[in-house]
This record gives C-alpha cells, structure tokens and sequence, in this order.
C-alpha cells in the first residue's frame, strides 16, 4: 500500500472493515498519496473495489503457522470476497490476477483436500477457473520474485 501510494496508484483494499489495515497505516499512506496524485480507498464490496481495475491482487486466508481454530470464521467472513470470473469480469477484460501463491484454488493437493472435507468447498481465495486463465499471471509473478529479491540485495550491498 505504502509503494502504491508512492507511485501515485490508485490502490483499493476490499474487505470486510474488521481486516481493513491499520488505521495509522493507512493515514501514512493517504497523505503520500496527497504528494504523488494517488489514492487509497478501503472497500467492504467487492463489485465495487474492481470497478476499472487492472490487477486484482490476492493472498491466503490462513497463514501458515495460524491454530486451525481460524479457518473457519475466515471463510466464512471471506468467501464474499473470493476471486470468481464473474469479478474478473466486473473489473474489465484488461483486469489481470496475481497472488503471491500458494493459492488453495482446487482439490490436487493435500491442503486443498483436507479443507474440502472439513469445510466442503473446492476452493478458498480464487476459483480454478481464474487461477488457470489467461487472465492470470501468478506464474509469471512467481518467476520475476527471483529478479526482485537479487535486485534489492545488491542495491543494498
């Protein structure tokens, strides 16, 4: 959020107001923005937050390492907000989709299975059907992570 606003983005954060950032945050971010012509928006609807966006921008619902106790007030509080094709669409076909990955999207692995059993939904954050789209660059993400951290290291040597 901070980069965005330095880059004088248009940044939305979609969801529901009990995980917005951190209001100092999010102040800090406002007001560079202010400087950088920028904006920052936190959005509860998810139709809403994508009017016109280029990229829809995801992350897990669980971290690793979170007690399985959270898994299930986390979807049920985020499964509103969950990457369908209908959203993609929402957005505009020039509208790409990244997440850091991994990304629980289908039932192929262990992960994805066991929250199958437990919760009885083929996915979490994103469909299958946009994971594997051509609308999707998640790989393409993962692959320039690489170039992105060497990057950073020798400019900070």
């Amino acid at each position: 959020m901070v980069g965005c606003a330095k880059m004088g983005m248009h940044f939305v954060a979609c969801a529901p107001e009990h995980y917005f950032p951190n209001p100092a945050l999010v102040k800090t971010c406002r007001d560079i923005a202010m400087g950088t012509g920028g904006v920052i928006d936190l959005i509860t609807d998810p139709m809403e937050a994508v009017k016109n966006a280029d990229v829809i921008y995801t992350d897990v619902w669980v971290s690793m390492g979170e007690p399985d106790s959270v898994w299930q007030e986390r979807i049920e509080a985020l499964s509103p907000y969950r990457v369908t094709m209908g959203l993609m669409n929402a957005a505009g076909t020039q509208c790409r989709f990244m997440h850091c990955l991994p990304a629980f999207h289908d039932l192929k692995t262990t992960i994805g299975q066991q929250i199958y059993d437990k919760f009885g939904i083929d996915c979490m954050e994103v469909t299958d059907e946009v994971f594997e789209s051509d609308r999707s660059i998640v790989f393409d993400e993962a692959e320039n992570r690489m170039h992105t951290i060497k990057a950073v290291m020798a400019a900070t040597l």
